[in-house]
């Protein structure tokens, strides 16, 4: 394996840091927050004349036709800058599903629009019951009409369209369902993370768009929130990144008694706790970029230990960093907060690490098999 980046790929990241860097500052999250806006237009836009949303999506439909590993390193920076987007709703889940399971008109139709930022799309598969198992969807889907209630759907507000698992005659389906037709009702549902709005989407006889063959839901499901694990993990080990970067950098400004706090053992061990954690994540994460690229086979595998791994490390380095920056890391105009919060959404958005870990078990033990 190799894991040194190429010369194009170190150049789309310092292209990536300088648009990011320009455009998704942490002073802009906060505006958007105080005006309870779904997304940042303006960002989406510039990043569609980019072409990052069709980064990896097959030049036969209208994409760039780039690799995964590619997109994973774009994926990082923009966990790293906190970017207020539905590019992982879109991007990572949408998209992908559509990749594994759509036929060629369906690819056809959807990927361009979804390539050039046109359109943008969700994943809708798990309930109110908050069960991360397929026996818990109760959505029927009968003679293509679907009724059901999904939630939390990330950026289900702002999105076009979304993939929708429900229960058909042949056991459990996925459909592309457009989320502007009279048959769909969307709610915002209130969470602490107010710059990935979770909706409710509630589906009475809505016009759904067999996607795959009806029955293989559960084995495509599988597959797409596999490859969605691994390249959310990406955004998350971007995040998890940037919340040592801001420890460090406050434990450097701050004084206490005439001395940076930096230079406190206390702070020096939370930090270097930090960077082992960071760092086993990112080997972790590289290997589910591999997997996607060039091993069909491991993906099981890569997409448990990256999410077990980056979910670990993001969620201590999220709270390290408040700690380090003491009382002010807790007030809203601070921006600690900021990544707790979007730590916290991720975590549970595909499953918390104890799902994945009953997944780990379950891969290695069909590869030994």
């Amino acid at each position: 394996m190799n894991f040194q980046f190429d010369e194009d790929q170190d150049l789309l990241r310092d292209a990536a840091q300088k648009l990011l860097g320009d455009k998704a500052t942490l002073e802009a999250a906060h505006k958007h927050m105080d005006k309870a806006s779904d997304y940042d237009k303006e960002l989406w836009s510039t990043m569609a004349e980019n072409g990052w949303q069709g980064i990896a999506i097959p030049e036969e439909f209208g994409g760039a036709g780039m690799s995964y590993l590619d997109l994973s390193v774009l994926a990082e920076e923009l966990g790293y800058h906190y970017a207020h987007t539905p590019f992982s709703a879109s991007i990572f889940g949408a998209a992908e599903a559509i990749i594994v399971a759509g036929s060629s008109e369906q690819k056809s139709t959807l990927l361009p629009k979804i390539a050039n930022g046109e359109t943008i799309g969700t994943l809708a598969v798990f309930e109110q019951s908050g069960r991360h198992d397929y026996a818990g969807i109760t959505t029927k889907a009968v003679g293509g009409k679907l009724s059901g209630i999904k939630l939390p759907v990330s950026d289900g507000l702002c999105a076009d369209i979304a993939i929708v698992a429900a229960q058909a005659d042949k056991g459990l389906s996925l459909y592309v369902v457009d989320l502007t037709q009279a048959g769909v009702e969307r709610a915002e549902l209130r969470t602490m993370e107010l710059t990935r709005k979770q909706a409710t989407l509630t589906l009475n006889n809505a016009q759904g768009e067999l996607l795959g063959e009806e029955g293989q839901g559960e084995a495509l499901l599988d597959n797409i929130l596999n490859r969605t694990a691994i390249l959310t993990a990406f955004e998350q080990l971007g995040g998890a990144q940037r919340c040592l970067d801001m420890a460090k950098d406050y434990s450097l400004e701050r004084y206490c008694f005439g001395r940076q706090i930096g230079s406190y053992q206390a702070i020096k061990h939370r930090i270097a706790d930090m960077y082992v954690k960071v760092e086993m994540a990112r080997s972790n994460c590289y290997f589910g970029a591999w997997a996607l690229t060039s091993s069909e086979a491991d993906i099981p595998e890569a997409a448990a230990v990256s999410r077990i791994a980056v979910c670990d490390a993001y969620s201590f380095a999220a709270q390290e960093n408040i700690q380090i920056h003491g009382g002010i890391g807790f007030t809203w105009d601070a921006n600690p907060h900021l990544f707790l919060k979007r730590m916290k959404m991720q975590e549970f958005s595909l499953g918390s690490a104890n799902l994945w870990k009953e997944k780990l078990y379950k891969a290695l033990a069909n590869k030994a098999a």
